[in-house]
């Protein structure tokens, strides 16, 4: 049976790819990257705002067009092969499921029609839960945030912040609290937006659907490992399409080095492993929605093998591209970065591989 997207999350991708083509193209993402021409990030939001990102998973109640996680997963796809510098993933995905899932109706009513009418955006801060480390937490005492959120993704520009404590408690802060200190993040993605997060007495609202029970947390990690997992499905295609292309116009010894045996070999074999991919990221992202008994298990798999499988691309059209590959003229690299850091992001391929053998009771 062939698992694939319709026509109408295609045509979506195409205008999502005709607009990345065209708002940031890699001179842009370069310039940005070095400092220059600022504004880029807020450019990009904005566009894809007016196409519609923020909206795709918000119920029809609330201003949104209810479609499903399938639909936002080939969104992901595209501004991974984009390499947009917007958010996305924290922003329109997990925080509104986190709304859905534990929000009170007034939450909800407020927070998700704010989302949809594009007033405020959220970052999303979860590791700690994931991955929690001795000298980072947040801990919630009754309307009080305290302690370090260390990757809190989307953060950049965000109007309002969603952190989890160790139990898997939401809370969401507002970024003006005076209590709040932001640190951005040196990472070697200068795309992404994450930032640190110190709270001392914040002025925390709490998700109270979230207190003692661990389902709406789960339904937010599994949703943002399938969008990571598109992101990064999305990056290594374009590698592979720019490693061809490069292949057919590079010459050695008076021919293409596309004719040369090995090249086609490293080309065929990118190509190979990643084309499973695009059916388990999908199904993945339809079990979210349709399948549930299956939906953890499935964003396990995903965020682990599409991880391992990016990072082998990334590094093998790096190869292809030889020297050059290495270099800023090319620009390869900003793929090659972000598939790094995504690998890493919620968990890397051992953390996720060893809940997905818990869950089968391996």
């Amino acid at each position: 049976m062939y698992f694939g997207l319709s026509e109408e999350q295609e045509s979506f991708q195409e205008s999502l790819d005709k607009f990345l083509e065209d708002a940031a193209p890699l001179d842009l993402i370069q310039s940005y990257a070095h400092g220059e021409n600022t504004s880029l990030p807020t450019d990009v939001h904005n566009g894809l705002i007016e196409l519609g990102i923020n909206s795709l998973i918000l119920p029809e109640e609330y201003g949104g067009l209810g479609l499903d996680l399938l639909f936002a997963a080939a969104t992901s796809q595209s501004l991974g092969a984009g390499i947009a510098p917007a958010p996305f993933t924290g922003s329109y995905v997990m925080a509104p499921l986190a709304l859905i899932k534990a929000g009170s109706d007034t939450q909800k009513s407020e927070y998700l029609e704010a989302i949809g009418e594009a007033n405020i955006h959220f970052g999303v801060g979860i590791s700690e839960y994931i991955g929690a480390r001795e000298d980072a937490g947040i801990n919630i005492d009754g309307d009080k945030a305290n302690g370090r959120a260390l990757f809190v993704l989307d953060a950049s520009e965000a109007t309002h912040y969603l952190l989890a404590d160790k139990n898997g408690t939401f809370c969401i802060v507002k970024s003006d609290d005076p209590g709040l200190t932001k640190i951005p993040l040196t990472t070697v993605d200068k795309t992404c937006g994450a930032q640190e997060l110190l709270l001392q007495d914040c002025e925390a609202e709490i998700l109270e659907g979230s207190i003692g029970d661990n389902t709406a947390i789960q339904t937010v990690i599994d949703a943002g490992r399938i969008m990571i997992a598109a992101d990064s499905l999305g990056a290594a295609a374009i590698m592979i399409k720019k490693s061809v292309a490069y292949a057919k116009e590079r010459k050695q010894f008076g021919r293409a080095i596309g004719s040369f045996q090995a090249v086609k070999h490293m080309c065929a074999q990118m190509a190979a492993d990643l084309e499973p991919c695009y059916a388990m990221v999908w199904y993945a992202a339809h079990c979210q929605n349709h399948i549930p008994e299956e939906a953890t298990l499935m964003a396990c798999h995903a965020k682990a093998h599409v991880s391992e499988v990016a990072t082998a691309v990334a590094r093998t059209a790096t190869e292809v591209h030889g020297g050059m590959g290495f270099t800023e003229l090319l620009g390869l690299h900003y793929w090659f970065k972000r598939i790094g850091l995504n690998r890493q992001i919620l968990g890397g391929p051992e953390l996720v591989r060893e809940e997905a053998a818990n869950i089968q009771n391996f």
